[in-house]
């Protein structure tokens, strides 16, 4: 057979794969897998569709999108659609009744009328005591301060209607923030009564003030966007090419580069020792000792003994020296990885279509996640307004008879009551209905069809990739014998077959996410709570679940990968391939490292470099560009550079995601091609002869025309 494997003799992980002369790559005679986890996710997409659908009927998103007056109508739809802004009579009372974290979970009502406005007030004005015997024609009307509630007539006498709370008895300088008015923060507080003019009042004010007045903000970042949006693009491309080019040119400089980062490695530690070992002499002659300092909860003290400083300089020369014996003992596997980096950056450059996969990924991805968003967004705001009676203050003689709270019909008549202020207003949503008593479980289903959805789409990318990338590896002339048009084959075959078996695999994994999920929403709710043993348990839980998260995505990666070229169950898949991997545990924790520190170098480089190029330019650092390339005046100079090195970084991930997966894919073949084949004419290998030089090994003779697909 073709080469000795890392665990000889042992048999405790399978056989080696038998010789199959039928076999010449992804099998293209397969049957579907997984049928039964087919039909439930095809059930379960219906009832994600289902639900959304429930949600889209009963849900009302616009009182999240708009603000809404005492009646409840919206402002800015309707009757009210050139009145986008909502005016609070009082709006001190909305900082006395409560804080502000309520007032925002409430909906930002507060215990005062509200009216919807075209603009909100300019100029501070106080309703004086000659008006009070005017009509509110006279003092509102016909100064063009429409801020009554609707409906109030002309003639009606402006005492009259502020007993009644129908209009303003104030009103301040205001700016729009969030669709509502809210008085500048140097406002003058007017003396009238119940209304105190003390600090507290303008310190909640411009608390307020700062916590929601995102217009101005937004105002400016869309400025900023719309100046340098361009050279955000630029630096967007700027970003593709130094990742297209770092993956084609790695089958030149793989060696090297790799040899770099070790020596690179081995030189930090070295200036960690030696670092360690000079402040271990400088402590020790100050005789600095831990038994002086006892035990402490500050850790920063533990700097300043020596006993640190050596603990740290022996933990680096453990590193440093089993890493020199790493390179000594498996310089040969370190050839053979880096040889399939080669091999797979020559698959990519084959197929470049590969490349650009991640943008499918990427749009199937979103509109799960959009899908998700407006599902929960609507069933969060499913239910039936309620309006209930409200009067300012029930401890007036008239108002102790008053049904307040009770339910009212806004639409209907004015209860005729000398209660004064008594009006209809709106309450919020009914708790209770056909949707509100499943609510939670809805809920609970929407996210596990995020869930289910995204790790679905994942892995339906990974496995098309392997078996575009496993279409390359066995064929025996490159690229003569790769099949045309690879991708798109892999993809048809995937979706065919294998809809089951790529959901099997993502509700694993989305059980495991959701149970870490759950974990964490319980540590928050509990923290502060919790005793240091409470924290501790809490702890490995989450690290246990963490590092079952880590393996699953692992396992499914490889099953995928053996998926996409035998076309059987995911357990099956997912059993050989890790039984293949475990009879090779060496060289693939060797070639995961090393491609790990070579794809990190990978993104460190083009993250970088777009950062710092985009931090020069928009910062008007770099001068002589001429007058064509000089850099945006901006509001916020760090937004474009924060969006730059995002992109880059959303960009160089999707790159060296393909990249990985190629890598990954060629080992499974390369290890399969070495228990498969042995060089003979009848079982010639289908690696490169870089890995054949490498490993030792040559085909006997070529396989010329006898293996040609």
């Amino acid at each position: 057979m073709g080469a000795k494997q890392d665990g000889d003799g042992d048999e405790a992980y399978g056989k080696p794969v038998k010789y199959d002369p039928s076999f010449q790559g992804p099998i293209k005679n397969r049957s579907c897998t997984d049928i039964i986890c087919c039909v439930l996710f095809f059930l379960f997409i219906l009832g994600y569709i289902a639900v959304g659908t429930v949600a889209w009927l009963y849900g009302d998103p616009r009182q999240v999108l708009y603000p809404r007056n005492s009646t409840g109508a919206y402002c800015g739809m309707g009757t009210n659609k050139d009145k986008p802004y909502l005016l609070y009579f009082n709006i001190f009372s909305c900082i006395l009744a409560t804080n502000i974290i309520t007032v925002a979970k409430d909906g930002l009502q507060c215990p005062t009328p509200q009216v919807c406005v075209s603009s909100c007030p300019e100029v501070s004005w106080v309703v004086k005591k000659d008006d009070f015997s005017l009509t509110v024609g006279e003092v509102f009307y016909a100064a063009n301060r429409n801020f009554c509630l609707p409906g109030v007539p002309s003639n009606m006498l402006v005492l009259e209607s502020l007993q009644q709370e129908l209009c303003p008895s104030f009103l301040l300088p205001s700016t729009p923030a969030l669709g509502r008015c809210f008085p500048w923060y140097n406002s003058t507080v007017p003396e009238l009564p119940g209304i105190s003019s003390n600090t507290s009042i303008a310190q909640g004010i411009s608390g307020l003030l700062d916590s929601l007045n995102a217009r101005d903000i937004s105002v400016k970042i869309f400025e900023d966007f719309a100046h340098s949006w361009y050279w955000i693009l630029v630096a967007l491309g700027v970003a593709l090419v130094l990742s297209l080019l770092f993956v084609l040119l790695l089958r030149l400089v793989a060696g090297p580069l790799v040899l770099v980062l070790i020596v690179g490695v081995l030189g930090v530690l070295a200036y960690g020792i030696y670092f360690c070992w000079k402040e271990y002499q400088v402590l020790r002659d100050r005789g600095a000792s831990i038994t002086q300092l006892g035990f402490t909860t500050n850790f920063s003290a533990y700097r300043s003994v020596q006993e640190t400083w050596l603990a740290a300089l022996i933990v680096l020369a453990v590193l440093e020296g089993l890493l020199l014996l790493m390179l000594i003992f498996l310089r040969q596997r370190i050839r053979i990885a880096i040889a399939l980096l080669k091999e797979a950056s020559k698959a990519v450059g084959q197929m470049m279509s590969t490349m650009f996969y991640p943008l499918v990924t990427f749009v199937l991805l979103f509109i799960c996640i959009v899908y998700w968003a407006m599902l929960a967004l609507y069933l969060a705001t499913s239910g039936q307004p309620q309006y209930v009676f409200w009067a300012p203050n029930i401890s007036l003689p008239n108002c102790e008879k008053v049904p307040v709270n009770t339910s009212c019909d806004p639409t209907a008549q004015p209860m005729n009551s000398s209660c004064p202020g008594l009006m209809c207003v709106f309450k919020g949503y009914l708790s209770t209905g056909l949707v509100q008593r499943f609510l939670f479980n809805l809920q609970i289903y929407g996210v596990l069809g995020l869930f289910w959805t995204l790790n679905w789409v994942i892995a339906l990318g990974q496995c098309v990739l392997a078996g575009a990338f496993a279409s390359f590896y066995w064929a025996f002339h490159k690229p003569r014998d790769i099949p045309t048009f690879p991708l798109s084959a892999a993809f048809i075959r995937t979706l065919r077959y294998h809809t089951g078996s790529l959901a099997f695999g993502a509700l694993i994994l989305s059980l495991v996410q959701i149970a870490r999920v759950i974990l964490e929403y319980i540590d928050h709710k509990v923290r502060g709570a919790q005793n240091p043993v409470a924290r501790c348990i809490m702890c490995c839980f989450k690290c246990c679940l963490w590092c079952l998260e880590k393996f699953i995505k692992f396992l499914n990666r490889n099953a995928y990968i053996m998926i996409a070229i035998y076309g059987k169950n995911f357990c099956v898949s997912a059993k050989n391939a890790l039984k293949l991997l475990m009879r090779n545990i060496v060289r693939v924790v060797v070639l995961d490292k090393v491609t790990d520190l070579l794809l990190f170098f990978g993104k460190l480089l083009v993250v970088g470099g777009v950062g710092v190029l985009s931090f020069f330019f928009f910062t008007g650092r770099i001068s002589g560009l001429g007058k064509n390339f000089e850099s945006p005046h901006l509001n916020y100079y760090w937004l474009p550079i924060m969006t730059s090195i995002l992109g880059a970084y959303v960009i160089a991930s999707g790159f060296f995601s393909v990249f990985g997966m190629c890598v990954d894919t060629l080992f499974l073949c390369f290890l399969e091609d070495l228990e498969r084949n042995d060089g003979s004419p009848d079982r010639p290998y289908y690696m490169s002869k870089a890995l054949l030089k490498i490993l030792g090994k040559k085909n006997e003779t070529p396989p010329g025309n006898k293996r040609k697909k």
